[in-house]
């Protein structure tokens, strides 16, 4: 279960988030949730941090690891992605560019997980910049653990946080272009609720209890608050229908895209 707290009484808080606290055998984790990239602080880096991204970064890099994958890069321009990826063997190399929902000419893949097939993927160094998602991975990158979540793979992520047991966690959604993303949030209510389950109490504000609230209202019926959240309606205008479905689905993936030397996601 999820409690509130007044959040005026820590001094470390930083407005706006959503900041609880998980107990588990007197082992105090503190769990910062911000909505864009652009609300997540410059400073006081947390032990680990959640790059959210459901529609769709990092729910194709989960699947991408999943399929194969040597690796994945991300870059915040598609310039700097160009220039990085031509050190790549080509035959080792995807580009994946998207931009405003749609593939960026001269990539070899847009932003779809369905793209993400053992034959596309095997064995090659996946080079991605994305509309969102990629800014939120660069915002994070200083953590001393960075990861990646979606819906698919809630469950692996929430073991791993389990195993892990950070002090202090921030679990960032990418939204749209600076901008409020209803499948993110949902998505950290997802993590907040099992985190819940398992730990079995969570101290949290009043944003806190409401990103918990909506995974609650809508967690039979995900694929339903896609397609009334504004960036699953720009999907379905571009006909992204199966796209939303795949990223609808929870717990289906057992990988977590882990930030390794250089920058490099690899799965655990």
């Amino acid at each position: 279960m999820l409690h509130s707290f007044d959040s005026g009484r820590w001094p470390f808080c930083h407005q706006p988030l959503i900041l609880i606290t998980l107990v588990n055998f007197f082992k105090i984790v503190q769990v910062s949730v911000y909505h864009t990239p652009e609300l997540a602080p410059n400073d006081n880096l947390p032990d680990c941090a959640i790059a959210i991204d459901v529609l769709r970064a990092t729910t194709t890099m989960v699947a991408a690891l999943a399929a194969g994958a040597e690796g994945i890069q991300a870059f915040i321009d598609m310039p700097t992605l160009m220039a990085n990826s031509e050190s790549w063997p080509a035959d080792k190399r995807l580009r994946a560019g998207e931009r405003g929902g749609s593939k960026v000419a001269g990539c070899d893949l847009g932003n779809s997980p369905l793209d993400c097939t053992p034959e596309m993927m095997g064995g090659k160094r996946l080079f991605m910049s994305t509309t969102n998602g990629t800014r939120t991975l660069e915002k994070i990158a200083g953590a001393k653990t960075v990861l990646a979540a979606a819906l698919t793979n809630r469950s692996s992520v929430v073991d791993y946080l389990l195993e892990l047991n950070p002090k202090t966690v921030w679990i960032v959604g990418s939204g749209w272009e600076g901008t409020y993303a209803l499948e993110d949030t949902v998505c950290a209510g997802a993590i907040i609720h099992s985190l819940s389950k398992q730990l079995g109490q969570v101290y949290g504000n009043d944003e806190a209890v409401a990103a918990e609230s909506l995974y609650e209202q809508w967690q039979s019926k995900m694929v339903g608050l896609m397609h009334v959240a504004s960036h699953g309606q720009r999907l379905l205008r571009l006909n992204c229908h199966t796209d939303i479905e795949y990223c609808a689905t929870l717990d289906s993936v057992p990988v977590v895209p882990i930030r390794t030397e250089g920058g490099v996601f690899r799965k655990l």
